[in-house]
């Protein structure tokens, strides 16, 4: 795994310095504004060209050799960051160009996720492929707790300008080790007449995944599961503040949020269970007692024990899925594929992140108010005032994650999907070109 190792270091000091521009560009537009909707519309401009974007970019990683298009991917997001510092420098920065250029950045971010998967099938031998996942996470994980902390610190000292810079640099790190490193690349057939249209190889990765049955039934798990936990994530916040002050806040997302990095870290020594669909449906549980806890009543303890073990899972579940979809996956359409897989699965996550307020505002907060609809009902056992609305939603949302869990658990589709579909990757891993 010494060349995954490599490349794995470089984007985890990129993924780093992109953290500390997201917190950074997060704390100009709302000192700037003073509105919280502006500053969500960052969240919007850097996830939803990546989804739209993801089919196409897939048909190209599987064109290109997947080095360049990972290369190329990085060249273009530190273009995008580049001239944000150079806009800050000049105090030229205004909302419309931030918000166009961090939704290049994410263009360019629909490249990078589909060629990084497929690259890592072809580093990695499959037995450990469920590990690899667990570094990557563990360094997305890593990135969520530390980037805040660095920012924050180095905002008062290099302002805005020097934090761009900063990650402009980890670009150059990323560069520096694809350079360095041969990624090997999948046989491909000979193409027998004129090649298809780049839309039609876009549309490719649906039709691979439609005749597998057992892969959608995992897609839809995960799709169910994008759309329920991110309520749960975004609205920790309101639900803490509803009976506990800022401190108490920052006490429960530093040790709740900490579990992603225990997670991640137990996924890339362990690897998940042999069976790894087990490692997806078995960890399905643990993600319902997390909501459950964080719902049931107004207490600290209680909310950072149900984050922890929801965040602590989500790792273990993503590296099991993502080595199915690896091993099982032909590494010369792995680029359309998992950029189809990517997404469909997290077409939910902005669904969520829109839902979210307006059900915690107008529907659930008001029931659990002093005099409200359930105060007297539900009141004695969930508690009255603001936030505990919001616990009955997540006490709601881990009900309808026991059921996804539990339907997908009596599906023989899902259920079998590793005996149903042969390995598409070789037990040796190929040689990579030299020089």
């Amino acid at each position: 795994m010494r060349n995954f190792l490599w490349i794995w270091g470089g984007q985890v000091v990129s993924v780093l310095g992109s953290g500390l521009t997201r917190f950074a560009l997060g704390v100009w537009v709302f000192e700037t504004t003073g509105s919280a909707t502006l500053f969500t519309w960052i969240a919007f401009a850097a996830t939803i060209p990546a989804i739209a974007l993801s089919p196409l970019a897939g048909a190209l990683v599987d064109r290109w050799p997947r080095r360049w298009v990972m290369l190329g991917a990085d060249t273009g997001a530190a273009v995008a960051t580049l001239v944000l510092a150079a806009l800050a420098f000049t105090d030229s920065l205004a909302l419309p160009l931030l918000y166009l250029l961090v939704a290049v950045g994410s263009a360019f971010d629909a490249l990078q996720f589909p060629a990084f998967s497929a690259a890592t099938s072809l580093l990695v031998p499959k037995a450990h492929l469920g590990r690899a996942s667990g570094m990557v996470q563990l360094g997305q994980g890593a990135s969520r707790v530390l980037a805040p902390l660095l920012a924050g610190a180095l905002l008062g000292s290099v302002g805005l300008e020097g934090i761009l810079l900063a990650d402009f640099a980890t670009f150059l790190v990323a560069a520096v080790t694809l350079l360095v490193i041969r990624i090997p690349e999948p046989v491909r057939a000979p193409e027998v007449g004129p090649r298809p249209s780049l839309w039609r190889q876009s549309l490719y990765g649906w039709g691979y995944i439609r005749q597998r049955p057992g892969l959608v039934r995992l897609l839809a798990f995960f799709a169910a599961l994008n759309l329920l936990v991110p309520m749960v994530t975004v609205l920790a916040t309101p639900l803490v503040l509803g009976f506990a002050g800022v401190e108490a806040l920052g006490f429960v997302l530093g040790f709740g949020t900490a579990g992603a990095l225990v997670g991640s870290a137990v996924m890339g020594v362990w690897g998940g269970p042999r069976r790894r669909v087990l490692g997806v449906l078995g960890m399905g549980p643990l993600v319902v007692a997390g909501m459950l806890l964080a719902g049931l009543r107004p207490s600290l303890l209680w909310i950072t024990v149900g984050l922890f073990l929801i965040f602590f899972t989500v790792p273990i579940l993503n590296g099991c899925s993502q080595a199915i979809w690896q091993t099982k996956v032909a590494p010369e359409v792995q680029g359309r594929v998992f950029a189809m897989r990517r997404m469909i699965a997290q077409l939910t996550g902005p669904l969520a992140f829109l839902a979210a307020g307006p059900l915690a505002d107008h529907v659930f907060e008001p029931l659990l108010l002093v005099g409200g609809p359930l105060a007297a009902t539900l009141g004695p056992y969930l508690g009255i005032g603001p936030g505990r609305g919001i616990g009955l939603l997540f006490l709601l949302l881990g009900v309808l994650f026991l059921l996804v869990v539990a339907v997908s658990g009596f599906s023989r589709r899902l259920r079998h999907v590793e005996q149903d579909l042969p390995d598409a990757l070789p037990d040796a891993l190929p040689d990579a070109p030299p020089g």
